[in-house]
């Protein structure tokens, strides 16, 4: 946990076009009843799956 964010899942930022894997990842997990969000890490390029305060860690 990081900032009080758990990260769940790491997709690099250069997918190809029309396909959103960060997204539809995260919305798996909002199914599944956890508040998974997307954002962006702009140090790595990458998109990051994350749930805020004591999310389930994988």
């Amino acid at each position: 946990m990081v900032n009080g964010r758990t990260v769940l899942e790491r997709f690099p930022a250069g997918g190809p076009r029309g396909s959103w894997p960060a997204e539809e990842f995260a919305h798996a997990r909002r199914l599944e009843g956890l508040p998974a969000e997307v954002v962006m890490d702009l140090a790595t390029d990458t998109f990051l799956v994350i749930v805020r305060g004591g999310g389930t860690v994988e």
